[in-house]
C-alpha cells in the first residue's frame, strides 16, 4: 500500500508539473488577460470572475486577492465574484434557468469597459458561455479560463487562456498558478503606478 501511495503522489506531481511547464511556453494569453485587468482597474471598472464548483471558489480567491492584497499594501481594487450570493444565484436560478446566473448579474452590474473573467475546467459550462457572452454584448472585456480544448467557453471570450488537459483536478491546479501570476502582475501595476 506504501508504494502504491508514493506512486501516487509522485505521478501526480509529475503531471502537474508537466502542465505547469507546457503552460510557460504560452505565456501571452496570460500576459493578455493581467493588461485588460489592469486597463479596467485603471479606467475606474471592475472585474467581475466567476465559474462553478472549484472554479467558483478560484473567482471568489481572486476577487480576495485583489479586494484585500495579493502580497503587497495597496489601494483595494474593484473585483467582484459572481458566485457568492446565494440569494442571487438561487432566485435566479429559480425564477429563470442556471444557465443564467451569471448572465444575470453581468447584465445588472457589468458597464463597458469592465472585465468578465470566466472560469471552466471543462470549457463547456453553460452558465460560464451565458455569462460570457451577455459581457460581451455590454461591451465588457471578456477572458476565458479553460480546460481541455476550451471549448464554448474559450470560444466566447476574446482573450482564451488554455491548459489542454481532461483531467479537471490538474487543470484547477495550473488555473490556481495561472490567477496567482495575474495577480501578482495586477498588483505590481498597482504598487508601482504603472497600470498601462
Amino acid at each position: 500500500m506504501g508504494d502504491e501511495r508514493r506512486a501516487l503522489l509522485e505521478d501526480t506531481l509529475t503531471a502537474a508539473v508537466a502542465l505547469h511547464e507546457r503552460a510557460k511556453q504560452h505565456p501571452q494569453p496570460v500576459l493578455d488577460a493581467a493588461a485588460a485587468i489592469i486597463g479596467a482597474l485603471k479606467a475606474g471598472g471592475k472585474l467581475l470572475v466567476f465559474g462553478n464548483g472549484g472554479s467558483a471558489a478560484d473567482a471568489q480567491h481572486v476577487a480576495a486577492e485583489l479586494v484585500g492584497r495579493f502580497e503587497r499594501e495597496r489601494a483595494a481594487m474593484a473585483a467582484v465574484a459572481l458566485t457568492t450570493d446565494a440569494s442571487v444565484m438561487t432566485s435566479v436560478a429559480n425564477d429563470y434557468a442556471f444557465d443564467r446566473v451569471f448572465a444575470r448579474q453581468v447584465e445588472g452590474l457589468g458597464r463597458p469597459g469592465d472585465v468578465a473573467l470566466g472560469i471552466s475546467t471543462s470549457g463547456a459550462s453553460a452558465n460560464v458561455v451565458a455569462g460570457l457572452v451577455a459581457a460581451r454584448a455590454l461591451g465588457l472585456g471578456t477572458i476565458a479560463l479553460t480546460g481541455g480544448d476550451g471549448g464554448a467557453v474559450g470560444r466566447a471570450a476574446a482573450i482564451h487562456v488554455n491548459v489542454a488537459s481532461d483531467n479537471a483536478a490538474r487543470v484547477q491546479e495550473v488555473h490556481r498558478t495561472l490567477l496567482h501570476v495575474i495577480c501578482d502582475l495586477v498588483e505590481r501595476s498597482a504598487v508601482t503606478g504603472d497600470l498601462s
